[in-house]
């Protein structure tokens, strides 16, 4: 039975138009406003990291073994769907979780900045990700 990716879909689809919509336009808005839809694409961004590793988990559970993934670290995870060909490169992807980790649990406006630039460029490898698992899906 095929896995349900739907929420995955759409937490990738929010990301990416909030991205697309978003870069146009930083320059014209108030410093406020530039923190306010920062803020979002952040939340977008730790939505779709969220669906995305837990979709990553179910699939490599279901398609490869569910006790080789079981307890596992992120590191190991993100290394198992490497070797299963669903991402590219396991450092990229722990550099998405030590991101989201920090908009999760702390809060400055650096570390705003830093995600807020790594959401951007996640978007292109969820999508990725999940045409991988989509095609993949039986």
């Amino acid at each position: 039975m095929p896995l349900d990716f739907t929420s995955l879909l759409q937490s990738i689809t929010a990301l990416r138009r909030s991205v697309d919509e978003t870069a146009p336009v930083m320059a014209t808005l108030s410093p406020v406003m530039r923190e306010t839809v920062k803020a979002g694409v952040i939340q977008h961004f730790e939505v779709a990291y969220e669906q995305c590793w837990k979709a990553m988990k179910r699939w490599l559970e279901t398609n490869v073994n569910s006790e080789s993934v079981d307890g596992v670290t992120r590191r190991e995870l993100f290394r198992l769907a490497a070797e299963s060909q669903l991402i590219l490169d396991v450092d990229l992807w722990m550099t998405f979780h030590r991101a989201r980790n920090e908009a999760a649990h702390t809060y400055n406006a650096a570390t705003a900045e830093d995600v807020f630039s790594i959401a951007a460029s996640f978007a292109p490898e969820a999508e990725r990700f999940v045409e991988k698992i989509s095609r993949r899906n039986d």
